[in-house]
């Protein structure tokens, strides 16, 4: 046991102070995003939408994603990662407070989308903050980090949330979610200095000597691609689940909180030892990466199973197994792909692949589920992984042959 337990302790070594304060403004901020996991069915139980208007809702939270994604990879390579993560952040906080007064359709897409356009302006410039707070060694776990510190927020939020929702309705949520926002950026203002590189001529010169080298880089667009795939099958995690978990098996948001918190305790007991432990393997992060692809399908076939409430634990372990998989080495790649003076537009379509899978696998989702059932959506949901599977080890091949 103590054998095991230094070996956790020395999968944290040889991170940045700016890292573990990175993480703790994160588990702050993500303690307090309470409402995101349940908006499905605050839109659907509370408001009284159908699934499908429930569904183009949501398209609208993937869509201003998918712009804030775009426009943070942008504004980071212009001005900066620090500056765009204090204005997200901030702006944030005040939108999240003001949306438990807009509950008409169109009010609820419009707004949702001003939110998440300004919210997700924060993804990119986070990615781009890891390449320069942490050593490129160190970089794969920093993230695990930051992830860690995110899901555990993400654990005690939804398990809190449940108990408010039961016992004081939604309101009081977004008041939390905004207030946490506010105090993560504050934090992060006071504990984090800003970075500043002001690039020699010999680096301005090969920064406009790689202009629009993105674009002409095919293995970066596969890979591109299966994070898109991933991302359609993951989505359906907070989307249809929460709504599937009430209506299959009767589950109250309390109880639907806790099934959600065995996520979050895998990844914040097992992830760090466990990337630590890859890291000394002799594998490449495509590797991981079609690993992942293969669980992801694993966890949603699964599921055919709709007549016992352990099969919901079973689909959660294996699909947080494809997460810890998954997540952390597509990061990783993605960094190490990145060109120099292009961190932000690499990390930005990286980014809006999630985005715009949250937009389609919202909708396409709950279509399925309204129109043939949860069966029909979690075998169309596995298909996604099983296509992400085959293109993953097309791009192991091709990167292989790169070198």
């Amino acid at each position: 046991m103590k054998i095991l337990f230094n070996n956790y302790l020395e999968s944290f070594k040889g991170l940045s102070k700016e890292i573990w304060y990175l993480a703790l403004i994160s588990l702050i901020n993500r303690a307090g995003t309470m409402v995101i996991p349940f908006l499905s069915l605050y839109l659907t139980k509370n408001l009284g939408f159908s699934k499908d208007d429930a569904g183009w809702i949501l398209v609208f939270f993937g869509l201003g994603s998918l712009i804030g994604s775009w426009l943070g990879g942008w504004l980071t390579d212009k001005i900066g990662f620090y500056k765009v993560m204090v204005l997200s952040l901030f702006v944030t906080g005040i939108g999240f407070i003001g949306l438990q007064y807009v509950t008409s359709f169109w009010g609820l897409c419009f707004a949702i989308l001003f939110i998440m356009v300004v919210a997700d302006t924060f993804r990119p410039a986070l990615f781009v903050s890891l390449k320069a707070y942490s050593k490129p060694e160190n970089q794969t776990r920093s993230l695990a980090l930051i992830r860690l510190a995110i899901n555990l927020g993400m654990g005690v939020g939804p398990t809190l949330a449940g108990l408010i929702i039961v016992m004081k309705g939604y309101n009081m949520l977004f008041w939390i979610d905004g207030l946490t926002c506010i105090t993560a950026i504050v934090l992060f203002n006071i504990l984090v200095k800003e970075v500043k590189h002001k690039p020699s001529a010999e680096e301005s010169e090969k920064i406009i000597k790689a202009k629009n080298v993105i674009y002409k880089d095919t293995s970066y667009w596969i890979f591109i691609a299966i994070c898109f795939l991933m991302g359609m099958t993951f989505f359906q995690l907070i989307v249809t689940m929460p709504i599937y978990y009430e209506e299959q098996f009767g589950l109250n948001e309390f109880n639907i909180g806790l099934i959600m918190f065995i996520n979050v305790a895998i990844i914040v007991i097992f992830e760090m030892p466990f990337i630590h432990f890859l890291e000394k393997k002799s594998l490449k992060s495509t590797q991981f990466i079609i690993a992942s692809c293969i669980l992801f399908g694993l966890s949603f076939y699964v599921l055919y199973n709709n007549f016992w409430l352990g099969i919901l634990i079973v689909s959660m372990v294996i699909i947080t197994f494809a997460e810890m998989l998954g997540f952390p080495y597509t990061n990783a790649f993605a960094l190490k792909r990145a060109k120099e003076g292009f961190e932000g537009s690499y990390m930005a379509l990286y980014a809006m692949a999630f985005s715009l899978a949250h937009i389609f696998s919202s909708k396409i989702g709950l279509s399925i589920v309204d129109n043939f059932g949860y069966q029909i959506n979690w075998l169309v949901t596995g298909s996604f992984a099983a296509l992400a599977t085959v293109l993953a080890m097309w791009l192991h091949n091709r990167v292989r042959d790169e070198i």
